[in-house]
């Protein structure tokens, strides 16, 4: 085996998820695929108590910075890893792309539809940028089952699909505002810009791309505290439900429910997708991790059926079949499908969100905010 190909990230945004993308680096020998590696080379954040875990994590780190421009203009970077507020993706992904750096976004890749069309628009000015979307949710091994099942036509007709991405941490009135309560920051979208991509990623990769949609928007906690002793008000949207029509490729249309909840009883970061066909049914949750549930039909008694998998991914790791795979492994399997595509050209597993499928959900959720308006079903123009 030839020496592989080292990748040096610099990551813009140092909380949750730029820990865990270090972490999966830190663990990269995990994996026993002969892919690209990826290399931590340089972090930024405005606050520098956020670099902090970074340095104790990484010593001798060679760029540790507030200025997101130094990373950009290092030779020793070659790609970007950009998780930071809503407001913030226009400016910076399009400074990336102009800077002829790889990019992993965060979702909804764009405030709104108009930045959004203005990113896309910078990486058709610079096609040797490879650009992709986080969402890791589809790298579970049982929701790989999941989707082959769906590219074999296991399902037959299908009859109805549900995916959804449901939060109960916000359930407790008395947790302070964010910035994710905030229209400036996080957009008029609310909880679907933030976990929208989510529940589409499977959908839209499978040609199941909704052609209208009636959407219920909802917001429940309309104040919470500010975090200095008085309270600030809650403008974003908590809750949606977005029902859609869908064309099938073989010529009859299906109805598709999407749901983001940030007040979901009981949910802490759930995610699931569900799909009923004539032929079979099947279904599966975050809450039961390792499970595929499947249902075949054409029997007067209809029993469900679960099958559990194990450490069975897409990307081969050290891990025996029979442990449990998590959340941090998804994260690893994501990462692993970035590298290996850009690599190669190709996904050798399911790909990552594109930035032509970021263009199909903005014009779902501005659609779904037109539908809320005017309480209409709107027609979903990409």
């Amino acid at each position: 085996m030839g020496e592989r190909r080292k990748v040096h990230f610099g990551i813009i945004g140092l909380g949750l998820m730029g820990r865990e993308f270090a972490s999966a680096i830190a663990r990269w020998c995990h994996l026993l695929d002969n892919g690209p590696v990826p290399v931590l080379t340089g972090v930024c954040d405005t606050n520098p108590k956020m670099q902090t875990w970074f340095t104790d994590s990484f010593p001798g780190l060679p760029i540790v910075t507030s200025s997101y421009e130094d990373l950009l203009g290092s030779s020793q970077i070659d790609a970007i890893y950009c998780a930071v507020p809503h407001n913030l993706h226009e400016k910076i992904y399009c400074d990336v792309i102009r800077a002829g750096k790889h990019l992993m976004g965060e979702k909804p890749f764009g405030i709104n539809r108009a930045a959004n069309s203005a990113i896309l628009a910078t990486l058709a000015k610079n096609p040797g940028v490879f650009a992709r979307c986080s969402s890791e949710f589809p790298y579970f091994p049982a929701v790989q089952k999941f989707i082959s099942w769906i590219r074999e036509g296991r399902f037959g007709r299908v009859m109805e699909v549900r995916a959804g991405f449901h939060h109960s941490s916000d359930m407790d009135v008395n947790k302070p505002i964010n910035w994710k309560r905030v229209i400036d920051i996080c957009g008029e979208y609310g909880c679907m810009g933030d976990l929208g991509i989510h529940t589409q990623h499977i959908p839209f990769r499978m040609g199941w791309i909704p052609k209208t949609v009636y959407a219920s928007l909802s917001k429940i906690v309309t104040t919470r505290p500010d975090g200095k002793g008085g309270t600030a008000p809650c403008l974003t949207w908590d809750n949606a439900t977005l029902s859609c029509a869908v064309d099938h490729a073989d010529g009859y249309e299906f109805p598709m429910y999407l749901e983001t909840k940030r007040m979901a009883p009981g949910m802490t970061n759930s995610w699931y997708i569900e799909v009923d066909g004539l032929n079979a049914s099947a279904k599966f949750s975050t809450r039961d991790p390792k499970s595929f549930f499947y249902l075949l039909s054409g029997e007067k008694e209809q029993p469900w059926c679960r099958l559990d998998l194990g450490y069975t991914p897409a990307v081969p790791g050290i891990t025996g079949s029979i442990f449990e795979f998590g959340f941090s492994d998804s994260i690893l399997q994501m990462w692993a499908a970035f590298l290996l595509e850009l690599e190669k050209g190709t996904p050798p597993v399911f790909g990552c969100f594109t930035p032509e499928e970021t263009r199909l959900s903005h014009a779902l959720l501005s659609a779904a905010l037109d539908s809320h308006r005017n309480r209409s079903v709107e027609m979903v123009r990409a």
